[in-house]
């Protein structure tokens, strides 16, 4: 008697029905786009995500030797595939739901699609043609084609999953990563001002800055990063947020918290300020994309900040965007916990301003303004940040 391995296991589980309840899951999540809930559910076999995108994900596992991000490209990589085919045969109407379903580029006359299924119907609305002509001032059509496509969709990947071995895994790999290259690129379809030379060879996607305040100064600065790399062989992220630190480089006030570690060097002269790298887990390749995250404290309790900023010294960071409830999912988003002793009397943000202007108050009214609410203030910079300029938040305290 021959005992299955894993993968036949799958095979034999995996039926249209439960990839159907898979790829309907996978649609409806708003808080981010599929190749982050693939990639988790590889990462963590234990979880949610990897219990619901099972019949998705194990066949993937023949790729044994590549990382869990490259199994999940493969994994979009064959879903964009199978809808592309899907559209070949003339029914524009299946393709274009099930590109808005799974958030595949391009996005009708958007930048990126919307967080939610709904909305993502709504922004097919734009098409002229493909469901009917005037276009329908309801979603009813899309969600009508939405129906029959992902059952079409999760037939024809049930066969696909069930046959291919790891060469034919590999050559989907490509494919999801041209996807999410497209989508990046949508994204920053503004097109961030070209970098200087010295530039650290990474796009920031998105990075969120969370200053804890301890009376007029900043105690803690937890940033966390999702950056793209710019060029194969990227192995850290320089913090330039200390330069000018001149004591022991066991002494800086620097924690890598997650995916990364700390490494010090001296300056090259003598003199020179100690150089800071987070160093990843791994060099990335061109187009990968990695998370981590530090935090910097400042002992220097009794100075007194009037801003807090954040110098583009890599490739920009994307336009900013936030889902329904405010999270950020995208952009840079500064938000800020003052000290309930020391509220400051005026908030507002400033971007690729001189000093001197960005310590002017906006008048009343001004849309720079931000409201200090319970004593926490947030923004994020929704055009957008480009390489070589400063953005931040600033701040006017109450007269001593």
């Amino acid at each position: 008697m021959t005992i299955p391995t894993d993968r036949e296991r799958v095979a034999e589980v995996a039926s249209p029905a439960e990839v159907e309840d898979a790829l309907r899951w996978l649609a409806t999540r708003k808080e981010g786009e599929p190749l982050r809930f693939l990639r988790y559910a590889i990462e963590e076999p234990g979880s949610m995500s990897a219990a619901t995108l099972q019949s998705l994900v194990a066949p993937a596992a023949v790729l044994s030797a590549e990382q869990p991000e490259s199994r999940a490209f493969a994994v979009l990589g064959l879903i964009a595939d199978e809808i592309g085919k899907l559209g070949s045969a003339g029914d524009s109407r299946r393709r274009n739901t099930l590109m808005a379903a799974f958030r595949i580029p391009p996005a009708p006359g958007e930048t990126t699609w919307k967080p939610t299924l709904d909305d993502r119907f709504k922004q097919l609305m734009r098409l002229r043609g493909v469901f009917g002509d005037p276009p329908p001032s309801t979603t009813t059509p899309m969600h009508k084609a939405w129906r029959r496509a992902v059952g079409d969709l999760a037939g024809c990947l049930a066969e696909k999953l069930a046959s291919l071995d790891e060469p034919g895994w590999r050559f989907y790999i490509d494919i999801g990563r041209a996807v999410r290259q497209v989508a990046s690129e949508q994204r920053v379809g503004w097109r961030a001002r070209a970098a200087s030379k010295g530039a650290q060879p990474v796009f920031v996607e998105r990075m969120i800055v969370t200053v804890v305040m301890h009376r007029k100064t900043a105690r803690r600065r937890i940033t966390e990063r999702d950056i793209v790399a710019c060029e194969d062989g990227v192995d850290g992220y320089h913090v330039h947020a200390l330069t000018g630190w001149s004591h022991e480089p066991e002494e800086i006030p620097v924690t890598a918290l997650w995916a990364c570690r700390l490494v010090t060097s001296p300056g090259v002269h003598p003199g020179d300020p100690v150089q800071v790298c987070l160093r990843f887990r791994r060099p990335l390749r061109r187009g990968e994309r990695y998370t981590f995250v530090s935090e910097a404290l400042d002992g220097e309790l009794a100075e007194q900040r009037e801003w807090i900023n954040v110098d583009v010294d890599h490739h920009g960071i994307a336009p900013g965007m936030c889902a329904r409830d405010g999270r950020p999912i995208a952009g840079l988003t500064m938000q800020i916990a003052f000290d309930e002793k020391c509220i400051p009397e005026a908030c507002w943000w400033y971007a690729e301003q001189t000093e001197y202007e960005r310590r002017c108050r906006p008048p009343d009214g001004d849309p720079h303004l931000l409201p200090v609410e319970d004593g926490f203030v947030r923004h994020t910079f929704i055009e957008g940040c480009h390489p070589r300029e400063t953005y931040g938040i600033a701040f006017r305290w109450k007269p001593s």
